[in-house]
């Protein structure tokens, strides 16, 4: 394989660097049944926290690594960044495969190079279709919180183990989780809310890789983002047209992140909560 990371600039990874709720994602054609249009939005907000964090890292000089289900869901995002000068390259990862996880590094060490950052920022909607006379347990299916399972615990147990080892060796880079309110206690789940719970997972894995990986150098830190993102689908949503100040600017979340890599080691964040200012913080 080639590098295409010819000028070797750091590489960063974000895994899940599309949305949900883009123009057209999975949730927006659920939500609102078609396809909308996004050429209003700034284009730092059209692919969620994941496009804007990917944005934010190329706009600082990182060769930019855009992993996705599908190739073709990144295809404007990386057109994006590269007309906005930054570099970047889209590799397909299926959180749900531990083979095509291997595979996506493979080709990412290959083309790009050992990770310097990996942001884990992949969301899954799986409950969120069910009607509210099935919010109970007893009615979610199995493979639904398989599903759940795998992006929010299974998922970045991998994507640690193919990253870390690096990083370990470098004594430097920075393992960043992207993750949600969902994570800091168990509640039940609303109708037209996804399958959340196993999100405690995930933020239980960051404190864990905390605890092993920062006396090594590696910068771990769950990054609790306590509402609603701005993003074609969310912005169309009743509930943030009518109170949009609840809404979050993912332009100023990528901001938060790029914060967090750049701190200095005397002084590391492992847990930030990023909340809107007319809600109380969840905990």
């Amino acid at each position: 394989m080639s590098n295409l990371n010819t000028n070797n600039l750091p590489v960063a990874v974000v895994v899940g660097a599309t949305s949900k709720w883009q123009s057209d994602g999975r949730n927006t054609k659920l939500a609102h049944g078609k396809v909308l249009d996004d050429s209003a939005l700034p284009v730092g907000m059209r692919w969620g926290v994941g496009g804007a964090i990917a944005q934010k890292f190329a706009l600082e000089g990182f060769f930019t690594v855009l992993t996705t289900r599908t190739a073709s869901n990144a295809a404007a995002l990386s057109d994006a960044i590269v007309d906005q000068g930054g570099q970047c390259m889209v590799v397909e990862l299926d959180l749900i495969s531990e083979d095509s996880i291997a595979t996506a590094f493979k080709t990412i060490r290959n083309e790009a190079g050992d990770p310097d950052v990996l942001v884990y920022n992949a969301g899954y909607l799986e409950g969120r279709d069910l009607p509210p006379e099935k919010e109970l347990l007893e009615h979610i299916e199995v493979s639904m919180f398989d599903t759940a399972q795998h992006i929010a615990s299974r998922g970045p147990f991998l994507v640690a183990k193919e990253v870390l080892p690096a990083m370990r060796k470098k004594n430097a880079g920075s393992f960043l989780f992207s993750n949600n309110s969902k994570s800091l206690r168990g509640t039940k789940r609303n109708t037209g809310e996804s399958l959340y719970y196993p999100r405690v997972m995930m933020r239980t894995l960051a404190q864990v890789l905390t605890e092993e990986y920062s006396e090594h150098g590696v910068h771990v830190a769950n990054v609790v983002i306590d509402g609603l993102i701005d993003s074609p689908g969310t912005r169309a949503l009743p509930k943030a047209q009518e109170n949009p100040d609840i809404v979050i600017n993912p332009i100023k979340i990528a901001e938060a992140f790029y914060y967090l890599h750049t701190q200095d080691r005397s002084c590391w964040t492992h847990e930030l909560q990023l909340t809107p200012f007319p809600t109380k913080p969840t905990f």
